[in-house]
């Protein structure tokens, strides 16, 4: 429920709209209709300029300095490529030859993720790695492929000078195997082919929903790669991913969303051209602010799911609320200079907690707009705005 004379994002889409039809059933029915929130940047053309744009070359030189500090460093990269070569170049051999394992039967290996799409972070120095399956995934294919790829690996590394730092180790999870020395780290996740996901059962396999994030994290990564190359992009989904690890409302950002954020803020405009990086960067406030990822909202179609399913929805109503509440706090910080406090060039996470002051200018923290109700009535339906098919989350995979 949405607490008394306090709405978020242009009054949740529109709610409350009557539909016409003939005779009472019709009268009573809710209608579902997500609107974009204002964006002043679609809108251009009937709000030109009277002055001309201020000097923002000082942001934009803190955001280039930023994606800089965030980028992994020479070492972490080297690292990184080094182990990711060889775990490929052992799981390529095992789909040609296999030989005398036969645990499995591999189809195909995959990089995914965010050492693929280039926009790893430094200090995560982790590469996904999908390994899709022409058999079933049992429970035990996974640790028995493990096993024969960290034997491979250390036959082909044999003849080898192996420093201590760069020794190997095998781990197992939930959702594959992990390759890793104390530099870098390759998750091999495991997939199957899409065809046997209806074949499989609770009890033998892995799980369902598991394999299927994995198949997702795949499309996730083409449709990157081409759609979402451009070097402004990769540089606003670190900031994105930063802003996500160091303020609580933005938490629910998961990378994917991240990726498509950036890459709508930059590239949905009437020009169709890359924006600057400082004027995207405003952008995802100004859009957050105005209720983007609010209930009712067109928000962002995911471009790889079958249907109109909007990202937001995987976010909880408290979560989206909390998101806007952030966003809306952070847009007037920004707006008086206090872009060091977000960027986290000043530690001060609380700026989007408590009241600060900007050149004279106090700016207060908003109240949640969003309260969640004891319980349902009887006989009272969902809001038709918040029931939605849930969206693969790649939280865990990137």
């Amino acid at each position: 429920m949405v607490r008394p004379g306090i709405m978020r994002g242009g009054g949740r889409g529109g709610m409350g709209m009557g539909m016409r039809g003939r005779g009472a059933p019709y009268m009573n029915k809710k209608t579902f209709l997500p609107r974009h929130p204002f964006d002043l940047t679609l809108a251009e053309m009937a709000f030109p300029r009277v002055h001309p744009a201020p000097d923002d070359s000082a942001l934009t030189n803190a955001l280039l300095k930023r994606s800089q500090d965030l980028t992994p460093t020479a070492a972490e990269q080297t690292a990184i490529s080094n182990l990711v070569a060889k775990v490929q170049g052992v799981l390529d051999n095992i789909v040609i030859a296999p030989g005398d394992f036969t645990k499995c039967q591999l189809e195909e290996v995959r990089q995914v993720g965010s050492y693929k799409k280039g926009t790893m972070m430094a200090g995560n120095n982790v590469a996904d790695i999908v390994i899709i399956l022409k058999s079933l995934p049992t429970k035990d294919c996974a640790e028995a492929l493990g096993k024969k790829v960290e034997e491979d690996l250390e036959k082909s590394m044999k003849t080898e000078v192996v420093p201590k730092a760069e020794a190997l180790s095998l781990t197992y999870s939930e959702k594959g195997f992990e390759i890793s020395n104390s530099l870098a780290k390759v998750r091999c996740l495991i997939a199957t082919l899409p065809q046997n996901m209806r074949k499989l059962e609770t009890e033998k396999h892995l799980d369902f929903k598991i394999i299927q994030s994995h198949l997702a994290a795949i499309r996730h990564t083409r449709w990157f790669e081409e759609n979402a190359h451009h070097s402004t992009i990769k540089v606003l989904i670190r900031i994105l991913k930063d802003l996500a690890r160091r303020f609580d409302g933005f938490k629910p950002l998961n990378p994917w969303i991240c990726d498509l954020l950036a890459h709508s803020v930059i590239m949905n405009n009437p020009s169709r051209q890359a924006l600057p990086v400082n004027v995207a960067f405003r952008r995802v406030f100004q859009l957050l602010a105005s209720g983007l990822f609010v209930p009712g909202s067109a928000g962002i179609t995911d471009p790889c799911e079958v249907g109109h399913f909007r990202v937001h929805t995987s976010m909880t109503l408290v979560q989206q609320d909390e998101c806007c509440m952030t966003a809306q706090t952070l847009v007037r910080v920004l707006a008086h200079g206090g872009y060091k406090h977000i960027l986290g060039f000043v530690e001060n996470t609380t700026v989007a907690k408590e009241m600060s002051v900007w050149d004279g200018v106090v700016v207060s923290p908003l109240e949640p707009a969003y309260e969640k109700p004891s319980e349902k009535k009887d006989g009272e339906e969902d809001d038709m705005e918040c029931v939605e098919g849930e969206t693969i989350n790649e939280e865990q995979t990137e």
